[in-house]
């Protein structure tokens, strides 16, 4: 598994990846690009030209590396290594993520963020390990704004404005910081020509190098990596152990998270199904399996052939009834009743299948439910009458519960 930590100055990133390597065994691992080249994958014995090795036998496991020269490289690596467990935070463009990360089912991005004024006032604090250099004062507010403008949108406040790095970090490298035996980012600035490189502090515990200069006004930032992210974390927390406390209800290694569990698969299918919904009081879907294999799906609206329930053709719908009243008038087929029909006998009826809704079923759905032999019920919002349908449900033997993700 790799997990892919992105993230704006200060959010914490780094703090996250220190938290995986020490509670779950995870490696941190660095895109530098003197790094040295992989090397192929050949026994030590075969290397010193032992003939009659046998592959496997009397092998002691290398040490993986912790650096690799670029993304390529890393995503070689950790492919024909699907099983280490390794955290990045050095996969910061679409460009390092589209050459094959975002196709590969061991692969987990995580956006970290934070409020902004927290951020600034970690810079202000400085990393961790120099809390006690009081003599460098934190980046202004707004020296810290355009550069984290430039690093998420590629933008600065005003064309030709430059932002003075030197509040943000001294000129003198700091300490390195060691992490399980895993060396970090030293920090420092270094110019080139037309590009000033910031070495900032990212979180409590660590340093990141991020382009202040380099990137050209309006261009892509690090905020359309962020988009792609499969899962965000916030990150407002004012210590590490707080933010751990967080960390730990995550559960960020479950396979769960690469590959959702059946139950997430069809609550997924329910919401997608929701999206086509007419009705104008609520979207909600269904979906009716059998042996985990999806027979019908169902979403509500207004039957076939009349005028859709949000272009005017549910009076009672469009009259803004209040809840669970005039249902005797409404025209809107439920979710769950347009998966129970589109079932039907030609697919062998509802008898012995699992439902699931995305919104607890109705007093009304629930006794079409009970007498089709659905067996058992498995819904995500509540509604006003759970208690009913419960107790219908319970009194027919139907299993009936809710959804914890």
């Amino acid at each position: 598994m790799l997990i892919s930590l992105v993230g704006p100055p200060r959010s914490g990133k780094h703090t996250i990846a220190s938290y995986l390597c020490i509670h779950h065994g995870f490696r941190l691992v660095h895109i530098d690009s003197e790094a040295p080249a992989l090397l192929p994958r050949t026994s030590a014995a075969a290397s010193n030209g032992d003939a009659n090795h046998v592959a496997g036998e009397d092998e002691e496991e290398e040490a993986p590396p912790t650096a690799f020269r670029s993304p390529g490289d890393l995503l070689e690596y950790s492919t024909a290594n699907w099983f280490r467990q390794l955290v990045t935070v050095d996969l910061t463009s679409l460009e390092d993520i589209s050459i094959g990360f975002d196709k590969r089912p061991w692969f987990l991005m995580v956006s970290v963020e934070a409020p902004l004024s927290v951020r600034w006032r970690r810079a202000r604090r400085g990393p961790s390990s120099q809390l006690t250099d009081t003599s460098a004062p934190g980046p202004s507010l707004e020296d810290f704004v355009a550069a984290d403008d430039r690093i998420l949108y590629g933008y600065a406040a005003s064309e030709g404005s430059s932002v003075n790095a030197s509040p943000i970090a001294s000129s003198s490298s700091s300490s390195m910081a060691s992490l399980n035996g895993t060396t970090m980012m030293k920090r420092s600035v270094s110019t080139t020509p037309g590009v000033t490189t910031l070495h900032l502090g990212i979180g409590d515990l660590a340093l990141h190098q991020v382009p202040i200069k380099s990137a050209p006004l309006n261009s892509s930032g690090l905020y359309s990596v962020l988009l792609q992210a499969q899962l965000r974390i916030l990150n407002p927390y004012e210590t590490t152990s707080e933010l751990y406390r967080y960390l730990s209800t995550l559960a960020l290694p479950s396979l769960h998270r690469l590959r959702p569990s059946w139950e997430t698969y069809f609550l997924s299918l329910c919401t997608l199904a929701s999206l086509r919904s007419n009705c104008m009081k609520r979207r909600v879907g269904a979906v009716l399996v059998r042996n985990n294999r999806v027979l019908s799906t169902g979403y509500n609206g207004t039957p076939r052939g009349l005028v859709n329930c949000n272009e005017g053709g549910c009076p009672r719908c469009n009259a803004s009834a209040t809840l669970g009243t005039k249902l005797d008038e409404c025209l809107c087929l439920h979710a769950e009743e347009n998966a129970l029909l589109e079932c039907g006998r030609e697919r062998g009826g509802a008898e012995g299948t699992v439902l699931y809704c995305n919104t607890c079923p109705c007093l009304r759905c629930a006794v079409k439910i009970v007498q089709t032999g659905v067996k058992e019920v498995v819904y995500q919002l509540d509604y006003s009458v759970d208690h009913r349908s419960s107790d219908i449900f319970k009194a027919a033997g139907v299993v009936f519960r809710k959804y914890h993700p």
